[in-house]
């Protein structure tokens, strides 16, 4: 069995007593260690081409290679507190909100049931935070990989045809999420950074898709969606459905 993870910052309110002391402070986001490899390409590029006279070439290197650390990013975030919660997996626009019949690849002995649920869809322009989360504390039961193909991530078929990753997280109660990373039209990969049996805490980064995606989250059957089409959310801080 994995070991438990580290818990995560939580926006729990402390005592007044222990509320004194220096204002917090902004700080510049790490850029999540996948992203260096593709920083370190365009770097290295830009700077053999000032190595060789090639300014305007150069120039374009160094701004190619801060764009990929932006999106890259990995800014750390305050998870809200609490069991009957359901938190953002991703960065990104609500782009669609349905009642639809849960994936086979997500259903089985250690998956989720046959039948429809609501699904929430977040799409991932190429300028949200990249890195996914996980929606709810509990131990990965299931991981499904599909390749496929690589349409508008916005469009409802994209669930169905394009590269896409499934995982089903079990929590202590027993309730059980699926979650689904889909590639899309910029997108040519799927991170995943856990495997099958994982512990994980609520917000925790569990992947990563490269230049934009969509991001599919199942929610339990009397759980009750507390966000809009067209909503904008913050992965790991957002809460998307509560337990009544």
């Amino acid at each position: 069995m994995a070991p438990a993870a580290a818990p995560l910052p939580s926006c729990q309110e402390e005592p007044a007593a222990s509320s004194a002391g220096p204002p917090a402070e902004w700080r510049w986001p790490k850029v999540h260690r996948a992203g260096w490899p593709f920083v370190g390409l365009a770097a290295a590029i830009a700077i053999l081409a000032f190595l060789f006279g090639w300014s305007p070439l150069g120039w374009l290197g160094m701004l190619t290679a801060a764009a990929i650390a932006a999106f890259f990013r990995d800014p750390e975030r305050c998870v809200p507190p609490g069991d009957d919660l359901l938190v953002a997996p991703a960065d990104g626009l609500v782009c669609q909100i349905a009642e639809v019949e849960v994936p086979r690849q997500l259903v089985g002995p250690d998956g989720l049931q046959e039948g429809r649920l609501t699904r929430i869809s977040i799409f991932l322009s190429i300028f949200d935070v990249h890195v996914n989360r996980t929606p709810i504390a509990g131990t990965v039961r299931r991981i499904v990989y599909v390749p496929g193909l690589f349409l508008n991530a916005s469009l409802d078929k994209a669930s169905e045809d394009n590269e896409r990753s499934y995982m089903v997280v079990e929590a202590l109660d027993g309730t059980r999420v699926g979650v689904v990373q889909i590639a899309g039209l910029v997108a040519r990969r799927i991170v995943s950074f856990v495997h099958q049996g994982a512990m994980l805490a609520a917000g925790q980064r569990y992947g990563l898709i490269r230049f934009g995606s969509r991001t599919d989250l199942y929610v339990p059957e009397g759980w009750v969606v507390t966000v809009r089409k067209g909503q904008r959310t913050i992965g790991g801080e957002t809460v998307l459905a509560r337990r009544p």
